[in-house]
């Protein structure tokens, strides 16, 4: 069995080693695959990471994922394109599936185009955004996890409910999914956090 994870956007591989660890540790092999995230639009990014991770996972017979933030955009994309019998399971950590606030409200400074590059200005909240406009079922289970504890007042107060400091509870939860948890975490730390790597793992066994 193979798990592919994602990270986020300003993220690295490095971001997902915690993760790694935790899942190899259970006799996965994992393949903690890298994207240059502020390079390209969404569907290049996919594009670019998931043949390379897929490639590696080819003799699998079940293929999961963990992502974290944008990662499960791209897989939701790629997803919907490519449809695959070995895919398994999925856990979301922090998904803005509908979007984020930040992005409605910066998304026109320059520093804030410069720092997230073309995907991160596609992650609006307005009904025609990428994550919008991504189908709502997924040909594979989906379990999310939302963080609610914020590290950003500022960016809080320009969200709202309940939130992780970029990215609502209600957004992570807009689609469908088989198991929908919050726990007390932020959306920068989250993958790094033992106790969502204890429930991520434990969901890749359900």
């Amino acid at each position: 069995m193979c798990v592919v994870l994602l990270h986020g956007l300003n993220r690295s591989p490095a971001s997902m080693w915690l993760m790694q660890r935790s899942l190899e540790a259970q006799s996965y092999r994992v393949v903690n695959q890298g994207y240059p995230s502020r390079s390209a639009d969404i569907e290049t990014l996919a594009e670019q990471a998931l043949p390379e991770a897929l490639e590696a996972c080819r003799d699998a017979k079940a293929i999961h994922f963990v992502t974290h933030s944008m990662g499960g955009i791209l897989l939701r994309h790629w997803v919907s394109k490519h449809p695959d019998p070995r895919f398994g399971r999925a856990v979301l950590l922090g998904p803005p599936s509908a979007g984020s606030e930040i992005v409605d409200r910066f998304q026109d400074w320059k520093i804030f185009r410069v720092l997230n590059g073309p995907a991160g200005l596609q992650l609006g909240t307005e009904p025609d955004s990428f994550p919008n406009r991504l189908p709502q079922e997924a040909d594979m289970e989906l379990a999310v996890i939302a963080g609610t504890r914020s590290m950003s007042p500022v960016f809080s107060a320009l969200i709202p409910g309940p939130d992780d400091g970029k990215v609502s509870v209600r957004s992570a939860f807009s689609m469908p999914a088989e198991t929908k948890v919050t726990m007390p975490v932020s959306h920068t730390w989250m993958m790094m956090s033992p106790k969502v790597i204890a429930v991520a793992s434990a969901l890749m066994e359900k």
